[in-house]
């Protein structure tokens, strides 16, 4: 399953970005997706996470500007950034936690995108 990314770009504080990730149709079940972010030099930490139930978590670093959302008509998830900082700038990794049913039982994968880069200019 490659997971598609888009949306990543360079932009002034203040400003807003909204990035997209989509796992392609196919004979899964999506349990959650979530953001990761990694600076340069840094741990790759997470941003916000979503259920395919709809809870939410975020990063206490975020709460207030970034917003986590999913189509699921879509497979698609969404992280809207508002009031970027230059502290968000980092490669955003889209991550999907999915599930695989068969009749000898279920089985759990996890995915990675190949990560879009965040610019953020003060």
């Amino acid at each position: 399953v490659q997971l598609v990314e888009s949306g990543g770009g360079s932009v002034q504080a203040g400003n807003s970005l909204r990035l997209s990730c989509a796992v392609p149709r196919s004979n899964f079940d999506i349990n959650a997706m979530a953001w990761y972010r990694q600076a340069p030099g840094q741990q790759r930490e997470l941003v916000a996470s979503i259920t395919w139930g709809g809870t939410t978590n975020y990063a206490d670093s975020v709460k207030g500007r970034f917003t986590i959302s999913r189509d699921i008509t879509k497979n698609t998830v969404y992280l809207q950034m508002n009031n970027l900082k230059f502290e968000d700038t980092a490669v955003y990794y889209c991550h999907a936690d999915i599930s695989v049913v068969t009749i000898e039982g279920k089985t759990d994968f996890a995915y990675w995108g190949q990560g879009t880069q965040v610019t953020v200019s003060s």
